[in-house]
């Protein structure tokens, strides 16, 4: 198969294309910048073929997508700084990348009959409760300016497409790009004591085991809403970090505090991230290994 990835500077877009090409397949990156901006590892990515665009322009999209003529599109590329996204200033580019450059994106993908594949985030829930959330639950309320836009950016792909995968996945972490696990090494470097939230609850995702799954999901035809994260059950941040500086061998104290306690965010953030991956083993993926073990490879992955 051919397939097209946007966001190919990013953690996961890096990963799915060196997946695709694991397995023969021909992926071609994508992203704003003019040539491949991502880490420099000399894995397939860094050599596979990329065409700069810009997903908010149409006529852009309409042209690389028509040119490369996939047969999926795995749409990884997002605003994903959350807080940011609550100036007022960014907010209308921030629609247009994540609603607006989908909807470019699904209407080309409509017109050349090909697989779509939009990655999401449990932000299009408002995070109440415990149950953890379903893949076909429609009672979206998402809380801040981000989750209401990658909400608009399903709606997009579910309303335009027959042949599309929704994807929604929570505490993102991979080799190419920040995440919370860079942070907390970071800051466990330079201080002895921390504090992190310990009333939000979810699951971590490893981009590399994600990227594995997503190129499972585009080599069949088994379409619709579903939810990935790593096994290993759910989790709070604090409980996160702690694990993170056990298996990196630190000392450093992590202190629980309550969001309301913490209070630095422009965004609200859901306390419920739970969600319910039964769906993938019902219609026979494999699901991602344990977070756990996802957290070692990592850690091992990044002093190498």
């Amino acid at each position: 198969m051919k397939i097209l990835v946007t966001g190919v500077g990013g953690q996961l877009g890096h990963d799915v294309v060196n997946e695709l090409a694991k397995r023969g397949h021909e992926a071609v990156g994508s992203d704003i910048a003019p040539q491949y901006s991502g880490i420099a590892d000399g894995s397939a990515v860094t050599t596979a073929p990329y065409f700069p665009m810009d997903i908010t322009d149409s006529a852009s999209v309409k042209a690389v997508l028509t040119s490369v003529n996939p047969d999926a599109v795995i749409h990884c590329a997002a605003w994903t700084a959350v807080d940011l996204a609550e100036e007022e200033e960014n907010i209308a580019k921030v629609r247009a990348i994540n609603a607006g450059g989908t909807q470019n994106i699904a209407d080309v993908c409509k017109a050349l009959d090909c697989k779509m594949v939009y990655i999401s985030t449990d932000y299009v829930f408002d995070g109440q409760g415990e149950t953890p959330w379903d893949p076909d639950c429609k009672d979206y309320k998402p809380l801040n300016v981000y989750g209401q836009t990658k909400l608009e950016g399903e709606l997009a792909v579910a309303n335009t497409l027959e042949k599309f995968f929704i994807v929604r996945i929570a505490w993102v972490f991979g080799l190419n790009g920040n995440n919370f696990i860079k942070t907390m090494l970071n800051i466990g470097k330079k201080y002895d004591t921390l504090r992190v939230v310990c009333d939000q609850v979810g699951t971590p995702t490893y981009t590399l085991d994600l990227s594995r799954l997503l190129a499972d999901m585009v080599e069949s035809d088994k379409y619709g809403y579903y939810h990935a994260t790593n096994e290993g059950g759910f989790i709070s941040w604090y409980d996160f970090a702690c694990e993170i500086f056990r298996q990196a061998g630190y000392e450093t104290k992590v202190n629980p505090v309550t969001t309301a306690e913490y209070g630095l965010s422009k965004a609200a953030r859901p306390f419920n991230s739970r969600l319910d991956k039964s769906k993938l083993t019902k219609n026979g993926f494999a699901p991602l290994p344990c977070w756990q073990d996802a957290l070692a490879r990592y850690l091992k992955e990044i002093k190498e």
